[in-house]
């Protein structure tokens, strides 16, 4: 895994280039590879950009089993694997395939037509270069674009839409926004860690699909006073030393050093549009055959989240990881191989 202008016949066109080297765009280069295609991935971020962003001591609700890719065995000494582990993890799938991975390219453009795709992307320092493919497969994930809340004081540098590690807040007043598994998480182990913690959310409590270790642990610490709670309660502004916030009572003027907004993300509707693909519904589900994931514009694949358009609860690593099965099975009807001497792997085949 390198860079582009590392790459060996790097100018060559390739049969398919994967937009996205999450789980699911590795899966689908793996399940392209095994079929015999000249397969690449870009991402604008690192191999599993997402997970890399996901709290340093997360541990995944699903099992090690339903999170391989590859016919690739994903051994944990954990009940559920850690995000450190999963990690591990797909760098080894990738490493094992020999994945043509471009990381730290942004895909600015997209022209040309189904069998002739250019791909123009830039690098960390501005540098351009430019792909060619016969087919495209977009699996972009969502985690790269937050939700804003579009109130005064939200691009503070005290405003942090991720949560990580909860070491530098030691001490300090932290307002966690939001009442979902991301908030409640971050707010227990900042609490755990010594900051002083205060949720606010317009909800009336804490969701009920909330973790079910996670949620009765949250409400005890806000039913003890460990964890101030605001419910039914919207953020009016932040401040660099305090946030105003609109409670059932009136408002409120909390001390605050530091805003943890987990408030959730989305795909980037933009550079799907930009690209001529169209959504369907309120919930801007993007329209594609759902047996091949061919989307409308012909050529253009999509695989993973943004299949469930705004619905980002609805696909996870565990059922997106077959979306490459089936846009392998679709080239496979539709792409001749141009080289006879490779030869397609079954997709099902095992790694011993």
């Amino acid at each position: 895994m390198s860079d582009a202008t590392e790459h060996a016949g790097q100018d060559a066109v390739l049969d398919l280039l994967v937009v996205g080297a999450g789980p699911t765009g590795l899966a689908t280069a793996i399940e392209a590879q095994k079929a015999g295609y000249r397969v690449a991935l870009v991402d604008k971020g690192c191999v599993c950009n997402s997970i890399f962003h996901y709290p340093a001591h997360m541990t995944f609700f699903t099992t090690s089993e339903l999170l391989e890719i590859g016919g690739v065995p994903f051994p944990s000494p954990n009940a559920k694997p850690t995000r450190n582990e999963a990690l591990e993890y797909y760098r080894q799938v990738a490493a094992y395939y020999q994945l043509d991975i471009r990381q730290y390219h942004r895909v600015e453009r997209v022209t040309g037509a189904d069998g002739d795709f250019t791909v123009q992307t830039t690098d960390r320092f501005g540098r351009h270069a430019e792909l060619k493919a016969r087919k495209l497969t977009l699996s972009i994930g969502y985690y790269d674009l937050p939700n804003w809340m579009n109130i005064p004081g939200e691009t503070l540098s005290k405003v942090h839409h991720y949560y990580h590690d909860p070491h530098p807040y030691y001490g300090m007043n932290v307002a966690v926004i939001g009442g979902k598994n991301s908030a409640a998480i971050a707010a227990l182990e900042l609490w755990r860690h010594g900051a002083r913690v205060t949720i606010i959310y317009r909800g009336e409590g804490i969701q009920p699909h909330v973790k079910y270790w996670i949620k009765p642990d949250i409400e005890n610490r806000i039913k003890n006073g460990e964890v101030k709670a605001y419910f039914q309660t919207r953020i009016v502004e932040i401040t660099p030393d305090a946030v105003l916030v609109e409670t059932p009572s009136g408002p409120e003027t909390l001390p605050n050093d530091f805003v943890f907004a987990m408030t959730g993300y989305h795909p980037d509707f933009t550079f799907l549009e930009h690209l001529g693909i169209r959504f369907e519904g309120p919930d801007r589900l993007p329209v594609c055959n759902p047996e091949t994931l061919e989307s409308n514009v012909p050529g253009i694949y999509l695989a993973g989240v943004i299949v469930a358009g705004s619905r980002t609860s609805e696909i996870f690593i565990e059922n997106g990881r077959f979306h490459g099965r089936q846009i392998a099975a679709s080239l496979l009807e539709k792409l001749p191989m141009r080289d006879e001497s490779r030869q397609p792997v079954a997709a099902n085949d095992q790694v011993d």
